[in-house]
């Protein structure tokens, strides 16, 4: 049985956190821009050069730090989208599956404040394996509900 639809409780809370963490990264991509506007720093020299000259073709340190940002939430958030979704068809408990899907969102936006903030370490580092647990958890219980197919 499939449990990707609106009818079963796990999904749409999948669905809520992953709009969320969608949000989320569309929020860090306008702050990019925004800062590349603001701090006149771009990658392009055809963008530099309608924002006043070349001069504004340049590396700026808090536009590369949400570009990092941004790198660092593709590279996790992507990750927990397909293992959810696919944890979603063990139809879970949707109390257990909550608790994951919320956790990974809360650990990102802690993550996304250190990084944005420059929190003093461990901060990002502690934010970002809080956010690999649950991850890694639903994808061992993915592994163990289809490893007779192997």
């Amino acid at each position: 049985a499939m449990a990707l639809d609106f009818s079963s409780e796990v999904f749409c809370c999948f669905a809520f956190y992953a709009m969320l963490l969608l949000l989320k990264m569309y929020f860090v991509a306008i702050l990019t821009g925004q800062l590349r506007l603001r701090r006149k720093a771009f990658a392009n020299p055809e963008d530099a050069l309608r924002h006043g000259g070349l001069k504004f073709y340049r590396r700026d340190e808090d536009v590369e730090r949400c570009r990092r940002l941004h790198r660092n939430d593709l590279e996790c958030i992507l990750p927990f989208l397909l293992i959810a979704v696919l944890y979603c068809q063990l139809e879970p408990s949707p109390a257990m599956a909550r608790f994951y899907f919320r956790s990974f969102f809360l650990a990102r936006v802690a993550h996304t404040f250190a990084y944005l903030y420059a929190l003093p370490a461990p901060s990002r580092s502690l934010a970002y394996t809080l956010g690999l647990l649950p991850c890694l958890s639903m994808a061992l219980k993915i592994l163990i509900n289809v490893a007779s197919y192997w």
